[in-house]
């Protein structure tokens, strides 16, 4: 069983910061102690920091937490019971409550979604990766250092040659989904549990129009990416009908909504575009 309170170290993934972070008094008294390291990893994005970070780890549980993440009260207790309690299950995490700097307008609600918010009352698992009900978000992942080295063998074989996580301005997605999607890949579970409970800081830069339609527009194009490393997506042109779909739903929406569906369906293209671009190489 897993020591909740000895076994444990705090690795931060310094990636090309500009700040000097260790003086910011939050993170200073979080790391109290002397069972954490600073890391660096110049190579520019969220996956090679994520990478990185489990490649310098040394237990056999890892979580993942963000830098705009806030946990609660025995968050990583809660996080080691489950590890101990479910040993079928190789990834798993919990609700993300949004904290936002100013309060969004009321259209933005109906998005939120996109922004990892996260709500529900009932623990539930299962072994089938793509279901949304039991699919682990990446903002305090647990994964088990198998399911972790699975994902990180795959990209030192050359099997993700596409980042699905976020560099730079880019707002593409997927690269959490991807990795607890290893662990069913390798006959483990994936599971969400209402006890373990975070906050989402986000900035008002990121609840205006704009930022959601480009958001939208990158997670479809992850999407297409994603199913595409499991042999899950068909490079065939949208069909004739499906555009007769587009066009009647779109009648329908409002302005937003139907700029979001717009903003999809370039992503989506654009998934499209990516993988057979690097089928073909």
């Amino acid at each position: 069983a897993l020591n909740c309170i000895t076994d444990y170290e705090v690795l931060i993934i310094d990636n090309n910061s500009t700040n000097n972070f260790l003086e910011d008094s939050s993170i200073s008294s979080f790391l109290k102690g002397e069972k954490w390291r600073v890391i660096s990893e110049t190579k520019q994005g969220l996956t090679p920091a994520r990478l990185r970070g489990i490649v310098e780890s040394k237990n056999e549980l890892i979580c993942f937490i963000d830098d705009d993440n806030f946990v609660v009260e025995n968050f990583f207790k809660s996080g080691i019971q489950i590890a101990n309690e479910y040993p079928f299950l190789g990834a798993w995490s919990g609700q993300v409550k949004l904290k936002f700097e100013i309060e969004p307008e009321a259209w933005t609600r109906k998005y939120w979604g996109m922004l990892v918010n996260r709500a529900f009352n009932e623990n539930k698992w299962s072994n089938l990766p793509h279901i949304s009900e039991t699919m682990p978000c990446g903002a305090g992942l647990f994964v088990r250092k198998p399911v972790a080295q699975y994902y990180h063998n795959l990209h030192l074989n050359g099997k993700r040659k596409i980042q699905l996580d976020r560099s730079g301005g880019s707002l593409f997605s997927g690269g959490d989904d991807d990795l607890a999607t290893c662990s069913c890949d390798i006959g483990l579970g994936v599971g969400l549990f209402h006890e373990l409970v975070l906050e989402h800081y986000i900035p008002v830069k990121r609840t205006t129009r704009e930022y959601f339609l480009k958001l939208a527009e990158g997670i479809a194009t992850s999407s297409i990416i994603l199913k595409s490393f499991r042999n899950e997506v068909k490079l065939d042109s949208v069909s004739f009908k499906r555009l007769i779909a587009n066009f009647v739903r779109d009648l329908f929406l409002n302005k937003i909504d139907k700029e979001i569906q717009r903003s999809v369906r370039r992503g989506e293209k654009l998934g499209y575009q990516i993988v057979k671009s690097n089928t073909n190489n």
